[in-house]
């Protein structure tokens, strides 16, 4: 987005969850992403508003309780088509364990919308236990797990994972994963990245046949 349009973008945002218009900042996301694209739209409209309430004082909660619910309802409605699923290209989202913020997982899945693509979205504060079993049961080829804040992302548990599934394709997104993450499982830095690599295997990139061990997660 150019620099006037990304002044003018947060400047409207602001104001209208200022004013707790929920509906408001919806109309104005779902505008922005057909404009611009979701990865513009949630990179330089959306993370940067959002970073900027600390929540120090009741009127910050207040206001970022309303924008964070237009941007929600706007990311999951956008390019929608009720009657019509969209192939998931075996695509898992999840938060990771105890995290409870999800707008990053609504913007990745809004991005694949976007490229034609779906994913099965299972949503925030997933527990390890329950992610091995969505693996058995749903047999995606990727796994993208986000975390908010450090005290969810827990690098070595993400790797561990990884390593009891070596040809699942492994992937920490959001802020939250402050510690290095080892083989096999990789940092997604932002969500063009993290679109990108969701759409590798649909792509044809990768040519590894996904098998299922029966390992379980310790």
């Amino acid at each position: 987005m150019p620099a006037e349009a990304v002044e003018i973008a947060h400047k409207q945002v602001s104001l209208a969850a200022e004013d707790l218009d929920a509906n408001a900042v919806t109309t104005l996301v779902l505008e922005l992403a057909e404009a611009w694209g979701v990865p513009a739209l949630w990179e330089q409209v959306c993370r940067p508003l959002l970073a900027r309430l600390s929540g120090r004082t009741a009127a910050e909660v207040v206001v970022e309780h309303a924008l964070c619910e237009g941007v929600r309802v706007g990311l999951d409605v956008y390019r929608r088509e009720p009657g019509r699923p969209l192939p998931t290209g075996g695509v898992l989202l999840a938060g990771a364990e105890k995290e409870a913020h999800s707008l990053g997982l609504l913007a990745l899945a809004a991005a694949l919308r976007e490229q034609g693509r779906g994913c099965l979205n299972l949503g925030p504060a997933l527990p390890w236990t329950a992610l091995t079993s969505a693996v058995y049961r749903a047999r995606p080829r990727t796994v993208v797990l986000w975390s908010q804040t450090p005290l969810t992302g827990r690098a070595y548990r993400l790797v561990r994972f990884a390593r009891d599934f070596p040809f699942l394709r492994v992937y920490g997104a959001g802020p939250g994963w402050i510690e290095p993450l080892g083989g096999p499982a990789v940092r997604l830095g932002t969500l063009t990245e993290a679109v990108d690599a969701c759409l590798a295997v649909a792509r044809g990139r990768d040519a590894h046949h996904i098998r299922y061990g029966s390992v379980p997660y310790r």
